[in-house]
């Protein structure tokens, strides 16, 4: 994903002159042919992600359209003061392109993990969020969000689905059908959702769009199956519960939230070996789901 999200910020330098790319020491080798073509709108502030996110905005408010990337938990995080003033306060908008995810480098421990970066995003107005599950997804998403005058938030991982999938506009893509449950998997948990709900009688929708979230789309799902919803998504669980519970808040339902635990888990290992140990692998997530369809 990484790679195919700096080749297309390259093509896009090329031919937009309000693009400019700011780094901090993350990813410099990839747009060094960016950097030389276009030095005054490829910057690389060094280990600096505060001042990342503030040139960013900097930039936004004189009228260029910024795309700032490093590590999430620099980028969201460690920056978060900035995200919050140097856009939302100022009016400001600008895209900000993160690697790393909740545990994708699991041998650097916690300084590099950031399961808690969308949850930050829904205390802020007007961010969209973009998660995709495949980088073939990529290029069409940073072209959405560099095209639009709302803020977004691109992450990107190294956990990915066998093939690409979403809709153009965002909206939920149904790739199962059934009748018991709902289950919405974000980004590039939808291969073990799939592995999971098989021989479930249940729908399985598939978003790399989850902020602002298909509502209307989920409701109408939701309706079809008993107005019973889980979401499966790639960080904090939960995150995304008050926005369902919301959307069917003038009904009765079950709601299921599946996502990345709060325990923190002091070991290194490897992505895969958290995926387990949260439970977001297929027998974990497969678990979950048959207990709460049991439950009903």
């Amino acid at each position: 994903m990484r790679e195919a999200f700096a080749a297309r910020a390259t093509a896009l330098l090329d031919t937009d002159p309000r693009l400019a790319v700011v780094l901090a020491e993350i990813s410099t080798d990839l747009f060094a042919d960016a950097a030389a073509a276009h030095p005054q709108r490829v910057v690389n502030v060094g280990i600096r992600e505060q001042l990342l996110v503030g040139a960013a905005g900097g930039l936004a408010l004189a009228g260029l359209r910024p795309i700032a990337h490093t590590y999430a938990p620099f980028l969201v995080e460690r920056a978060f003061e900035q995200v919050k003033l140097d856009f939302g306060h100022q009016g400001a908008s600008g895209v900000l392109v993160s690697v790393g995810a909740s545990y994708d480098w699991a041998e650097g421990s916690s300084t590099h993990f950031s399961p808690r970066d969308v949850a930050l995003f829904d205390t802020l107005p007007g961010w969209r969020v973009l998660v995709p599950g495949h980088a073939a997804e990529v290029p069409a998403l940073l072209d959405r969000a560099v095209d639009s005058d709302e803020s977004a938030y691109l992450r990107l991982s190294l956990r990915h689905n066998a093939e690409p999938h979403g809709t153009p506009d965002g909206t939920l893509d149904v790739l199962r059908e059934g009748s018991r449950a709902t289950v919405v998997a974000v980004g590039p948990l939808l291969d073990n959702v799939l592995a999971a709900t098989a021989g479930l009688d249940v729908t399985v929708a598939y978003t790399n769009s989850p902020r602002p979230l298909d509502t209307a789309g989920l409701r109408d799902l939701a309706a079809r199956t008993g107005n019973t919803v889980a979401v499966v998504e790639p960080y904090l669980e939960g995150t995304s519960a008050a926005i369902v519970s919301g959307a069917l808040a003038d009904r009765p339902h079950r709601l299921l939230s599946v996502g990345v635990g709060r325990e923190e888990l002091r070991r290194y290992g490897t992505a895969a070996d958290h995926e387990r140990l949260h439970g977001l692998d297929a027998e974990g997530i497969g678990a979950r789901l048959r207990g709460f369809l049991a439950a009903a």
